[in-house]
């Protein structure tokens, strides 16, 4: 195994897109390629990929998927300068659980995003 891209489904990608372009991710790759009837797009920031799709897009496919909203996980995403980028997005989204730092050494912080998924980010800092 070499990588993990979690493929989320989502009610509206154009919100989807406009909040994770808040939080630093860019458009790597879409269908249709432009436009703005967006049924996938791949987002990434750094070395974390994520993609996105509508329900409707594979609903003939695979009729199994369906979730409320939020789904049963939590996307555990690590990056470094948390405090810095804690600043910048803290008053632009809903944050569940403000920075601390763990028993297991991590400053961590959480935030829902539009579509009710939470998304926990993590610096594991020098000591």
């Amino acid at each position: 195994m070499e990588s993990l891209s979690p493929n989320i489904f989502v009610s509206d990608m154009k919100a989807t897109v406009a909040f994770y372009e808040l939080l630093g991710f860019k458009t790597t790759m879409s269908v249709p390629e432009e436009g703005d009837n967006l049924v996938w797009v791949m987002m990434a920031n750094g070395s974390v990929t994520m993609m996105f799709q509508t329900y409707e897009s594979l609903a003939d496919e695979l009729p199994e998927i369906s979730r409320q909203n939020g789904g049963s996980l939590l996307l555990y995403i690590n990056l470094k300068d948390i405090r810095g980028f804690y600043e910048k997005i803290k008053d632009k989204v809903t944050v569940l659980k403000g920075l601390e730092t763990t028993f297991y050494g991590a400053t961590e912080f959480s935030i829902k995003d539009n579509n009710g998924y939470v998304l926990t980010f993590a610096e594991h800092e020098e000591q």
